[in-house]
This record gives structure tokens, C-alpha cells and sequence, in this order.
């Protein structure tokens, strides 16, 4: 649709916390986007620890929220499972309309806002890749949630694009224009995730976030894009009680 190295799990879990004390701000030559989150911007405290550590709560930016619960579990779940197989790996908040971009160490690099499919739902129509952008029906455009292996490619235009889910048509790339009504750059940077929705189900990020992040991180590998359901329990989807994670993260930022 046009629309490895491995590290302790409670080191991957600090350099999360660390990342997450300050929200810069990112603006794109062709789209302005809301902020995100550059872990080279973070700053430790006297003692060593980052100001969620402490007890302060990270910076939120404008309109983009601290990760939800849901965020948190799976990034520790995926670092104590190991479950991204020592690939990059981002994850994708539906409901905060946010991705948050791990390397293949499980250190956080960035997060920003996105762009999502109009409807609500985790399943894709079925057939609806072989369909025309111009014939999907508006309560078809969903962006589907799962765990997906992908890859760089380039679409019929040439531009690079990262495929998600290729038999569905989905893919995650930098924003496009659309038509003037759909307003594509003033939703990723308005305050609220509400008016996120909007694409035929692929993921638009902001270019700048595309080019510093996903394709370097991609390129010359796969990569894993967890995409957590907006209808039913990230827990179910992803992981269970089965994996014992909670033990083995110690929460302890890495100078």
C-alpha cells in the first residue's frame, strides 16, 4: 500500500529509563512533526540515576505521552525473552498513536507519533491487499497489530519504504503529503493522538525520525515491528505469565 549484540536485561531496561527523561522536539523539511524522544539529549543526575529512577516522572513532550503500561510490559518482556532475536525493533502504540525505535541491543533510540489506519480494529480484511487504495471502504483501513518480521524495500515509485505486513499491503514510511484535506502534517503535530487516524492502514512517521532511525537500523537486515492491538490485551497477543520478566529487571540506569 502506498498509502547480534545482546546486553543484561536490566541494562536494556536503564538505557529505556534514561531515554525517557527528556522529549526534544523534531521538525522535517517537507512535514513538521511532534516531538520525539532523542536518548542523546538524556542527562543523569548527580548520583548516576535517570529522573524517572529517582522518582521524577520523564518530560512529557506535546503530544507525545510517556509509554503506556502496555509499552513498558513488552519491552521488558521482549528483553528477557530475547524474543526479537538480536534484530532492531519498534514498537507501535496504537492507541497513543506513538512508535518507540530499540536496537538490536534492546537500547532505546527514539520514539516519535504516527500516523495509523482510519478505522479501529487489529485484523485486516481479508483480500484487502489485492484491492485499490480508491476501493478500500473507510471501516477497512486498519492497521493491523501483531508481530511482524520486516524488511527495506522500495514501493512502485521508488521510494524506500519498510515492509510490515506485505501480504496486507502494509508498510511503515516516512509521511506523505495525501490531499490537502487530510491535513497529514498538522495531525503529527497536533497535542493529542485523537486525530491520528487517517491512513489506508499503513504507518506514517516523520521523515527526519524515518531517516536517522528506521532505514539505518534496517538496512542490511531484518528487523522485527511489534504492533500492539487497540481491541483486546497486548499480555494476550504477545506474552504471557509463562515468562518470568519481572524478576530479572532491576531498574538501575547506565551512565
Amino acid at each position: 500500500m502506498a498509502d547480534a549484540a545482546r546486553v543484561p536485561a536490566n541494562e536494556g531496561l536503564g538505557h529505556l529509563l534514561v531515554a525517557l527523561t527528556l522529549v526534544i522536539a523534531c521538525h522535517s523539511s517537507t512535514v513538521a512533526a511532534r516531538p520525539w524522544i532523542d536518548p542523546a539529549s538524556t542527562r543523569l543526575s548527580s548520583t548516576g540515576e535517570a529522573s524517572a529512577v529517582a522518582g521524577r516522572p520523564p518530560a512529557p513532550g506535546v503530544g507525545l505521552n510517556p509509554p503506556s503500561a502496555e509499552v513498558t510490559e513488552l519491552v521488558q518482556w521482549v528483553i528477557a525473552s530475547r524474543d526479537n532475536g538480536g534484530m532492531p525493533y519498534l514498537i507501535i502504540d496504537k492507541t497513543d498513536a506513538a512508535v518507540f525505535a530499540f536496537d538490536a541491543a534492546g537500547h532505546l533510540r527514539a520514539a516519535a507519533p504516527v500516523l495509523l489506519g482510519l478505522a479501529r480494529g487489529d485484523r485486516s480484511v481479508a483480500g484487502v491487499g489485492d484491492e485499490r487504495m480508491a476501493t478500500i471502504r473507510p471501516q477497512d483501513r486498519i492497521t493491523p497489530a501483531g508481530r511482524f518480521v520486516s524488511s527495506l524495500a522500495h514501493d512502485p515509485h521508488g521510494k524506500e519504504i519498510l515492509w510490515v505486513d506485505y501480504k496486507d499491503a502494509i508498510a511503515l514510511h516516512a509521511v506523505v503529503k495525501g490531499t490537502p484535506q487530510e491535513h497529514r502534517a498538522q495531525r503529527l503535530q497536533s497535542p493529542t493522538s485523537a486525530d491520528n487516524r487517517i491512513s489506508y492502514g499503513c504507518i506514517n512517521v516523520p521523515l527526519k525520525f524515518y531517516q536517522r532511525f528506521v532505514s539505518p537500523a534496517f538496512t542490511h537486515t531484518s528487523g522485527i515491528v511489534y504492533i500492539l492491538p487497540e481491541t483486546s490485551s497486548g499480555r494476550r497477543l504477545f506474552w504471557s505469565d509463562k515468562v518470568g520478566h519481572g524478576a530479572s529487571l532491576s531498574i538501575s540506569a547506565q551512565p
